[in-house]
């Protein structure tokens, strides 16, 4: 049987729903280290995709979206091919009825397509909400998407959490609005576009958990539908919106600076995407959340001292310290189960 001797990757099992449902449980050491390891790849890939869009001034965004997804997925077909990785958490899954050259089952594929539609949603949405809205009110209504994943997995798998888990997440929302207090003048279409994108995260995260555990797909597996469904989706969104043709007349494309970063991006956001999902599968999309919020204060760090243009704001200090607490508070939390 292929891949029989190979040490598959680790993804969580489904176990007992009835415990998982109501018992928190600790979060093992293989978790911890994808929890970091996201965190780590997403402050770089930040700094990365800043370095493109400011420095180097690249005006489509969805093209760099587009370079990493086509990037990922040949990465992928290439590990594939010379069964260095695998598509199924379970190397015993027969692979009956394969589409030539896509390496798993036209059912399973389109089993996944709640999951890249979501993902679809969650990043056309995520784009609206920047326009018109200024980045502390931005970023003070997007970590309430904690909130709403914890409603979204209840009301898909009834998951419960514990007073303690909530408390923590009660302190990551209010340190959000203390340190976007001096912003937060009411926009009706703003809000409602920011909200939405929080609720197209919060169900793309409860998705990955949900369809990696029913559709037999390790992380790798999930990555690779999703670029097969979303990438020629999203090829001709930027060709219909004229992107590629203002990269095809942006002036330092052939620029080496400019092509290492854009591939040191690429590179990132595979890195990124597995650990998303490997965090998601592996904990919990709560948690995944956590670590979003809390990756914040180090891309903040780090994109001052590297950057710079951030002023002081008490409030913006209180307010991030205590989103930092929070976080901080939420992982005792999920260490020691409680």
């Amino acid at each position: 049987m292929e891949f029989k001797d190979r040490k598959t990757l680790p993804v969580s099992k489904s176990g007992n729903d009835d415990d998982r449902r109501n018992v928190s449980s600790p979060m093992t050491r293989t978790g911890v280290y994808a929890a970091v390891s996201y965190m780590a790849c997403a402050v770089l890939l930040i700094m990365f995709n800043k370095a493109a869009l400011s420095s180097y001034k690249f005006p489509c965004a969805n093209v760099i979206t587009l370079f990493q997804m086509i990037c990922s997925s040949i990465l992928l077909y290439a590990l594939r091919c010379r069964k260095i990785i695998s598509f199924k958490s379970d190397s015993e899954i027969p692979s009956t009825k394969n589409i030539p050259g896509i390496f798993i089952p036209s059912n399973t594929l389109i089993r996944t397509l709640p999951l890249a539609i979501s993902y679809l949603l969650y990043m056309l949405v995520s784009m609206e909400s920047v326009r018109g809205v200024s980045v502390p009110m931005y970023t003070t209504l997007r970590r309430t998407t904690v909130a709403f994943t914890m409603i979204v997995e209840y009301v898909l798998a009834r998951q419960k959490y514990s007073i303690y888990v909530i408390g923590s997440v009660g302190i990551i929302i209010l340190g959000a609005f203390v340190a976007g207090a001096r912003d937060l003048s009411f926009d009706s279409y703003a809000y409602t576009i920011v909200f939405s994108a929080n609720i197209c995260t919060a169900i793309y995260l409860a998705s990955i958990a949900r369809i990696g555990k029913s559709s037999g797909l390790n992380s790798f597996g999930l990555m690779w539908c999703n670029g097969l469904i979303c990438t020629p989706i999203l090829l001709l969104w930027t060709w219909a919106c004229g992107d590629l043709q203002l990269t095809a007349n942006f002036s330092y494309l052939s620029s080496p600076g400019f092509q290492v970063v854009m591939l040191f991006s690429c590179v990132m956001a595979f890195l990124l995407n597995y650990a998303v999902f490997l965090n998601t599968t592996l904990n919990s999309a709560v948690t995944q959340t956590i670590c979003g919020n809390l990756k914040d204060l180090f891309t903040i760090g780090l994109g001052w001292l590297l950057f710079g243009g951030l002023p002081f704001d008490l409030l913006n200090v209180v307010g991030q310290s205590l989103g930092f607490l929070g976080s901080c508070t939420y992982a005792f939390c999920k260490i020691k189960g409680l």
